[in-house]
């Protein structure tokens, strides 16, 4: 059965940087369009990005635009979300999804969303 592992949460301040993975097993990773969402107390779970089975398109939530970046690498079946200049607004817990939809562009967290990592904490401070 396929899993999703994140990693990288934490905290930092204003303008920070960091670093989320997203670790894929027993599964065929190379197969999926993959996703990041996050989800703020008492706020609905949101997309953040989604890049397809190749890596050739990426998408993003227009909150992150020029921000993020979603990368994946299917070789150690893993996908990335780098997160620069942040915000005490990306204050959230990130989770890393596996999706089957054929649409192009951004999913929500119920169209073809299939597998869930148990989500990692981001914290920005002001």
């Amino acid at each position: 059965q396929a899993q999703l592992v994140e990693s990288g949460g934490g905290l930092v301040q204003a303008g920070g940087s960091l670093r989320l993975s997203c670790a894929g097993s027993g599964g065929t990773f190379s197969s999926y369009a993959m996703d990041w969402f996050r989800q703020a107390p008492g706020k609905e779970r949101e997309p953040v990005a989604r890049i397809n089975r190749t890596g050739g398109s990426t998408y993003y939530a227009d909150s992150v635009k020029g921000r993020f970046t979603i990368s994946r690498d299917n070789a150690k079946n893993t996908v990335y979300l780098q997160m620069n200049s942040l915000e005490p607004e990306d204050t959230a817990v990130y989770y890393c999804a596996a999706d089957i939809s054929a649409r192009q562009g951004l999913v929500g967290p119920r169209d073809g969303i299939f597998r869930w990592g148990q989500g990692t904490q981001v914290t920005v401070s002001s």
